[in-house]
């Protein structure tokens, strides 16, 4: 009874703290299309350029820091002084923070320029600048984040979460709308949208400081002297292990930054004309962040009960959960990729006002099934505390995508930036199945689930095809972006019925197993209705 208990607690918070991320994440990816819409291309280009570097240093220590911490705090509890034992890994951590955060300021405010000449466009060093300012809070921020977890306060975490976010949202957008309105400097309007961050995360700390106010989550004892070393390598290596996945992505656009423009630039592009290629290109970040959190915030509901049962008999209790996550991040990952290939152009003109680069856009999304597994299997492992070998695995991603960029921008300018993301994102995703199934010499699917995938992906291709030819006799009422809205959404809801209603008539999910994902219960209910004729 103490362990159903336990196990419902541990879920409830875990379930919490899922849905702030799903929200903050939704945010993250919704807000992008209503700033390119105000800003343009070349705006776009101007924010995704310097985003990677702020958001790199805010994701490993507002979220990886955090999480480390918290759990470091809990594994205090067994030692004989407690209290000593937290104030010493509390203010060892934040310390370590401070001068982290110090470095990284210096590094960006002072190194701007250098930054924006690697990059090409030396008017990004303002934007550097301004950036530069949120490393500052992040040690308490991490802190409070940390301490409020360890006490399995989620509530407070996840609330600031949802709030700094928010706050960043409508900084980003009412101050681009006035500038816009004003002087309609695209640099000027790129400097609001990162100031937006900085303001973003004033109002977390603010947040969690008045929460800190109503719990006692900070240690109170002076912590002893001993070594600090154990402790800054344990948070290190915990920091970067959590948020790998999210840094993987984030190195990924930063290998963007530096080579994408410069490379375009030396192909001949105009200046502008680069800009705005990038820009276009930049359009893929917002629909794979989307078809990510989509794909893959169902499959990582379930991780928690593959961390909880990963330590009951040797691990083994795991393997239901291993197989169900890993199906499940490749029905959702496949189903999301393959309907933006197939409704691209739509999607492209419906959100950005123009088709452009569609082919590039639609070879961009693929990385949504890659990612989706992942973004799952690192969470997996790091459930297993198997940390070493998916470190590498994603470093190896990050060389080919950097060895892809050079070799192929020069000759097929932004295709070849997908294309490199591609490569460098399915051989990772691969590695990471194979050592899966080595560490637990698990099957993770049938042939038969592969098979019904197929059909399912499919006939999801021949349904939107068929209907969009059947709509041709409207594309000259509905044209530009009315039209792209209307045909683009009767595809798009076409599109998702056929192929959830093959997925549920040929079960490949089992009705207990749809029980565990969230608002899995409806299409649970759906799948008996399509095969209720079945005993």
């Amino acid at each position: 009874m103490g362990n159903n208990f336990g196990m419902k607690g541990y879920m409830k918070g875990a379930l919490l703290l899922t849905i702030a991320a799903l929200i903050v994440k939704v945010l993250s990816a919704v807000y992008r299309v209503p700033f390119q819409n105000l800003v343009g291309d070349q705006g776009f280009y101007i924010y995704q350029q310097v985003y990677p570097f702020i958001a790199f240093f805010v994701v490993w220590t507002s979220g990886g820091f955090a999480v480390a911490l918290s759990k470091m705090l809990a594994d205090a509890e067994i030692y004989q002084d407690i209290e000593q034992r937290k104030s010493l890994i509390s203010r060892t951590v934040f310390h370590y923070l401070t001068i982290l955060s110090l470095l990284f300021f210096i590094g960006l405010f002072f190194g701007a320029e250098f930054l924006s000449k690697m990059m090409g466009d030396e008017q990004l060093a303002s934007l550097l600048r301004t950036g530069s300012f949120v490393t500052l809070f992040m040690p308490i921020l991490a802190l409070l984040k940390g301490s409020f977890q360890a006490k399995a306060e989620m509530k407070p975490v996840a609330y600031a979460q949802i709030f700094e976010q928010s706050i960043r949202v409508a900084v980003i957008l009412i101050g681009s709308v006035v500038i816009m309105e004003t002087n309609k400097s695209l640099y000027a309007a790129g400097n609001a949208a990162i100031f937006g961050t900085v303001v973003g995360e004033i109002a977390g700390v603010i947040l969690l400081l008045y929460y800190m106010r109503k719990s006692n989550i900070l240690p109170k004892k002076a912590a002893k002297k001993e070594r600090k070393w154990p402790i800054l390598k344990e948070v290190t290596i915990l920091s970067l292990s959590v948020s790998m996945s999210s840094l993987l992505l984030l190195c990924f656009q930063l290998i963007d930054s530096f080579t994408v423009y410069s490379i375009l630039l030396d192909n001949g592009l105009g200046k502008i004309e680069a800009m705005e290629m990038k820009g276009i290109y930049d359009r893929g970040q917002p629909l794979v962040q989307l078809g990510v959190v989509i794909a893959s915030s169902l499959s990582l509901a379930i991780v928690p009960l593959v961390a909880y049962q990963s330590k009951k008999q040797n691990g083994r209790g795991a393997t239901p959960f291993i197989q169900l996550t890993y199906r499940v991040s490749l029905i959702l990952g496949v189903a999301a990729s393959v309907g933006l290939v197939i409704v691209m152009p739509y999607v492209n003109t419906m959100l950005f006002e123009t088709n452009a680069l569609s082919e590039v856009l639609m070879v961009y999304v693929l990385q949504i099934i890659p990612l989706s597994i992942i973004l799952t299997f690192t969470a997996m492992l790091q459930g297993m505390n198997r940390l070493k070998i998916p470190a590498f695995i994603l470093l190896g991603a990050i060389i080919l995508k950097a060895l892809g960029n050079h070799l192929l921008i020069s000759k097929i300018n932004v295709l070849g930036a997908s294309i490199a993301s591609n490569l460098g994102l399915f051989i990772c995703a691969g590695l990471l199945i194979v050592y899966l199934k080595k560490l637990l010499t698990v099957k993770l699917a049938s042939r038969e689930f592969y098979i019904k995938l197929i059909i399912a992906s499919g006939s999801m291709i021949i349904a939107v095809v068929v209907l969009e030819n059947l709509m041709k006799f409207s594309a000259n009422l509905l044209s530009g972006r009315t039209g792209a809205v209307i045909i683009g959404g009767c595809l798009i809801a076409a599109g998702a019925f056929v192929f959830l209603t093959i997925v549920a008539k040929s079960r490949m999910l089992a009705e207990k197993e749809w029980f565990l994902l969230p608002f899995g219960r409806r299409m649970a209910a759906y799948q008996l209705l399509l095969n209720k004729k079945k005993k």
